[in-house]
């Protein structure tokens, strides 16, 4: 799961942090792989042509479709530079959030006032994780699957100590 639980050692009075990042379906590595047998199989249709004029006119496009591709999946690298980390103390719940252009949120509250929400439908995804305390409300894990926000809730609740967590 691309998130991550940092607990306390047992009779510890210590934070206990949470850690979440989007999913990378396709590593660095992968990432050079594939671009490296794009641009082979780009190529194939140049090497008939070498030598003549039509060549200068297919290999513009070409170009351009291998710079598209480059551009996409460098882009989706960049978008996905987006973490979470929420820190839970004995005395208070904080959310620091760090956005791909590296602008930073953050919200903080009252552990006894915090709650966690979940929404099964009307938010941005199926399946919508809030976190509410000091008059404001912020999501969390928007950009995990639907099965991990699941997951994430029960997981929330019980990092919280909430006697019974909100759905709906």
């Amino acid at each position: 799961m691309p998130y991550e639980w940092t607990m306390p050692r047992a009779g510890a009075d210590a934070d206990t942090t949470l850690s979440l990042w989007p999913h990378r379906s396709l590593p660095r590595r992968g990432f050079a792989a594939f671009v490296l047998a794009t641009f082979m199989l780009i190529t194939v249709p140049l090497y008939p042509l070498l030598g003549t004029v039509v060549l200068w006119g297919v290999l513009p496009f070409l170009l351009l479709a291998f710079g598209g591709v480059w551009w996409a999946l460098e882009h989706s690298y960049r978008s996905a530079r987006l973490t979470e980390v929420l820190t839970i103390t004995p005395e208070e719940v904080h959310l620091v959030r760090t956005n791909p252009r590296g602008d930073v949120q953050e919200w903080a509250c009252n552990r006894y006032w915090a709650q966690v929400s979940m929404h099964p439908n009307g938010g941005p995804v199926a399946y919508y994780l809030t976190l509410k305390g000091c008059g404001r409300e912020v999501e969390i894990g928007a950009f995990l699957s639907e099965d991990e926000r699941k997951a994430l809730f029960g997981e929330l609740a019980d990092a919280l100590h909430l006697p019974a967590p909100r759905v709906g």
